[in-house]
C-alpha cells in the first residue's frame, strides 16, 4: 500500500502510542478525550480503513450495519470485548482484535491491593487518619481477616487469574478455582479445581473474580453464590462489574454475612451503585487494573501490532 492506511482513534491514548500511530497511519485523534456519541464517531469513520476504539464505544449489531464500508478492522484498547458484537463484526467480513496478556500482571497487582485493602480494612483506616479521628492504639482497633492459611477462590483462571494465584501464594493463600475447563497440571501449579461455581463458592474465604463478562457469567455472583460462601468471606472484583449482582452483594455487606469487598470495577461505571460509597467495609478503586505506564503503552502497541499485521497481509496476533 503506497499510502498510509487511515485510522480513527476514538479516545486519547498514551503519548508513545499516539506517536507511533501518527507515524504509521493517517490518524485522526481525539486529544480532548471526549466520549463521542455513536453517530459522531460513525461519521468520523467515513473513509477510514481502520478504527482503534475503547470500551466506551459500543459496537452492537445495529452499529455494525451502519459502519462505513471502508472500515476493515476494529482494534479495541482492552482485553474485554463485551462492548463488541464480535460475531456481527466478523459476519460483516471485518477483523476485530483485543489486547490479551499484556495487562495480566498489572491487573493482578490491583486484585491483591483490593484483597488486602478489603481484608485489612484499608478504607476505614485511611478515613481515621485523614479525618483526624485516630486517637491512638488499642488491641481491638480495626481487626481484619488473615490471608495466611485461608482459601482463595479464583473465578476464571485465565492469564489474569493465574497471575493473581502466583501473588496470592506468597501471602499464604491456598488456591482454588473454577473455569470453563480444567487447566493442565503445569498451569494449575497445585490449585484445586472445582467443576461448578457453587463448589468454588463453598470454599472461598476470599473470592477473586477474573472471568470475562458473558451471558453465562453476568450476575453469577448473586444471592445464591454469596449464601454458599463461608461466613465473613471477602469478595474482590477486578474483572467486570456486571458479574456481580449489586443488590445481593450490598445486602451481604450490610448484614455482615460478608466481611468486606474490594472493587475496582462496577456495573454502569462510572455511575456505580451509590450505596457502595457509604459502606465502610468496601475498598473502592476507579477501574485502575491496567493503569501503569508500561501496561497502557503495551496495550496500545498490541493494538498497533494487530493493525500493522493486517495491512501487511499477515495474521493479526490477537484476532478474536
Amino acid at each position: 500500500m503506497s499510502q498510509k492506511p487511515s485510522l480513527l482513534i476514538t479516545r486519547r491514548l498514551p503519548p508513545a502510542v499516539t506517536e507511533r500511530a501518527s507515524a504509521s497511519y493517517q490518524a485522526e485523534l481525539n486529544p480532548e478525550d471526549r466520549i463521542m456519541p455513536a453517530d459522531e464517531w460513525l461519521a468520523r469513520a467515513e473513509g477510514k480503513d481502520a478504527m482503534l476504539i475503547c470500551s466506551s464505544e459500543k459496537i452492537t449489531a445495529d452499529v455494525v450495519a451502519r459502519l462505513p464500508e471502508s472500515v476493515r478492522i476494529i482494534s479495541t484498547f482492552s482485553v474485554g470485548y463485551e462492548h463488541i458484537d464480535v460475531e456481527a463484526v466478523k459476519a460483516s467480513g471485518r477483523t476485530v482484535t483485543n489486547t490479551p496478556d499484556v495487562l495480566n500482571e498489572a491487573v493482578a497487582d490491583i486484585a491483591m491491593l483490593c484483597l488486602l485493602g478489603a481484608a485489612r480494612r484499608g478504607h476505614e483506616g485511611q478515613s481515621l487518619v485523614r479525618d483526624g479521628k485516630w486517637v491512638g492504639w488499642h488491641s481491638t482497633m480495626l481487626l481484619g481477616k488473615d490471608t495466611n492459611g485461608a482459601r482463595l477462590g479464583i473465578l476464571g483462571m485465565g492469564g489474569i487469574g493465574r497471575a493473581i494465584a502466583r501473588r496470592a501464594r506468597g501471602f499464604g493463600l491456598e488456591i482454588h478455582y473454577h473455569n470453563r475447563s480444567r487447566l493442565d497440571p503445569a498451569q494449575e501449579n497445585g490449585a484445586v479445581y472445582h467443576e461448578t461455581a457453587t463448589g468454588l463458592a463453598e470454599v472461598a474465604d476470599f473470592l477473586s473474580i477474573s472471568c470475562p463478562s458473558t451471558d453465562e457469567t453476568r450476575g453469577m455472583v448473586g444471592a445464591d453464590f454469596i449464601s454458599a460462601m463461608p461466613e465473613k468471606a471477602v469478595v474482590v472484583n477486578t474483572a467486570r462489574g456486571d458479574i456481580v449482582d449489586d443488590d445481593a452483594l450490598i445486602a451481604a455487606l450490610n448484614s455482615g454475612r460478608l466481611l468486606a469487598a474490594g472493587l475496582d470495577v462496577f456495573k454502569g461505571e462510572p455511575a456505580l451503585d451509590d450505596r457502595y460509597r457509604s459502606l465502610p467495609n468496601v475498598f473502592l478503586l476507579p477501574h485502575l487494573g491496567s493503569a501503569t505506564f508500561n501496561t497502557r503503552d503495551a496495550m496500545g502497541f498490541c493494538c498497533l501490532d494487530n493493525l500493522d499485521a493486517y495491512f501487511a497481509g499477515k495474521p493479526c496476533p490477537t484476532a478474536l
